[in-house]
């Protein structure tokens, strides 16, 4: 099956697909997301793929999901640089949401599955990514280990298997109430 074909199957099968903005019971207006990456998923390049999505009330407020500017020399690094582009992301959302009345009191809970990546944080001998631990150090952001079956953002960095790809989604269009609690817990 051709990539377009792909994408009108795609569109056929969720065309009553949505999300329902409302404040959310637990942490209500609090930002917190998932940042992932494809270490080299690019065969041509050899670049990785960043993906990221930022939440708040249980439903998807910033995304991205691009190609990685430079070569990273291990998965460890490619999700670091991945963890740093949502961090800058974060800490974008949190200054807008502090000029919208809904100063973010907690750091931005960023959730990613590479023990490395959320070790590299405090590693002051690096140097080329200390924008992410000046984020961390300042409180703005706090990158949290979880699972790689958990981790949501696979979703936007590589291709999977129907069923990951369906519960991803569900949790990333607020349809699956429980993973808040899950997360936050």
């Amino acid at each position: 099956m051709e990539a377009a074909e792909h994408v009108l199957q795609y569109l056929r099968d969720t065309w009553n697909e949505s999300s329902t903005y409302t404040r959310g019971s637990l942490n209500p207006n609090e930002l917190w997301g998932w940042g992932d990456a494809d270490w080299a998923g690019d065969t041509d390049t050899h670049c990785s793929h960043t993906g990221y999505i930022l939440m708040m009330n249980g439903r998807p407020i910033s995304w991205k999901s691009r190609r990685q500017d430079n070569v990273s020399l291990s998965t460890s690094e490619a999700e670091f640089v991945a963890a740093s582009q949502a961090g800058q992301e974060a800490l974008y959302l949190r200054e807008t949401l502090k000029d919208l009345g809904y100063q973010q009191q907690n750091a931005t809970e960023m959730y990613e599955h590479n023990l490395a990546c959320v070790a590299m944080r405090e590693n002051p001998v690096r140097r080329n990514f200390s924008r992410q631990r000046d984020l961390v150090k300042a409180s703005f952001v706090k990158l949290i280990s979880v699972s790689t079956h958990t981790m949501v953002a696979d979703a936007l960095t590589r291709s999977l298997p129907s069923p990951a790809f369906i519960g991803h989604r569900r949790v990333m269009m607020g349809q699956t109430p429980f993973a808040l609690k899950f997360l936050h817990s």
